[in-house]
């Protein structure tokens, strides 16, 4: 069956659930439209309420989501031991049947989990989430050893796209020379960076080795996804996880 959602294709456990969703088949108005689930922004809550409680009952998840209020930083919290909505940019549980998800329009959500179906986390990574470690404070956060970790990259801006200033570059290169890669030259003291690449690459020196996913670009696919450095006002797609119940699926 065809969903206006992504179903990420990528070796967790049946009891990992996720989905990362696009703009499609909301009901807000442009330039939210349509499937914007970003309270923060300027839409309609009434909307954004419906457009929630849509995405909860057409891709099956057991309960209301857990979201953050994210800061572009490196914080990891419980979503079983924290209040909602907690200023963070990464959620992690042991526990079945509460989704955790992230907002993003050009950031890079990822998602992760153990091999055993234990743990879940999704973390909201833009370039300062990157640089300043959000994914090593999540892997850490997941108290498990990282090759038993698989990881998947839903979509974000592409590295066509997404030009950043010599600071951007430098802060990944004083970290990780082998970065260097993942730029590439566009005009004087500007560089197109690719996301994807940077957060593999984090990922690759914590010892998880098995990530999916990427290949998307928010900012050309403006069909099916928002993107906040093409259109500035715009809506915020989800990337959600969570486990499920013993036996169910």
């Amino acid at each position: 069956m065809t969903h206006p959602w992504i179903e990420p294709d990528w070796p967790a456990p049946a009891r990992v659930q996720s989905v990362s969703t696009t703009r499609r088949c909301g009901v807000s108005a442009p330039p939210y439209a349509s499937l914007n689930l970003g309270r923060h922004t300027r839409d309609n809550p009434l909307a954004v309420a419906r457009n929630q409680q849509c995405l909860r009952r057409a891709a099956g998840l057991p309960g209301r989501v857990f979201w953050l209020r994210q800061v572009h930083g490196t914080r990891v919290v419980a979503a079983h031991d924290s209040d909602p909505e907690p200023e963070a940019d990464a959620v992690w549980t042991d526990r079945p049947g509460l989704p955790c998800g992230v907002l993003t329009a050009d950031c890079l959500p990822v998602l992760l989990c153990d091999r055993a179906g234990t743990r879940v986390a999704v973390a909201h990574a833009g370039w300062r989430g990157l640089a300043g470690g959000v994914l090593e404070a999540t892997v850490a956060a997941l108290d498990v050893a990282p090759a038993e970790l698989v990881a998947w990259m839903g979509p974000a801006i592409g590295p066509g796209h997404f030009e950043v200033g010599d600071e951007v570059r430098s802060a990944f290169l004083d970290a990780d020379d082998g970065a260097e890669t993942a730029f590439r030259a566009s005009r004087p003291g500007h560089w197109y960076a690719d996301l994807y690449q940077l957060g593999r690459r984090r990922l690759g020196r914590l010892g998880v080795a098995d990530v999916s996913g990427g290949g998307f670009c928010t900012h050309a696919e403006a069909d099916r996804f928002f993107s906040y450095r093409r259109d500035g006002e715009t809506g915020r797609m989800g990337t959600v996880i969570w486990l499920a119940e013993e036996g169910s699926r």
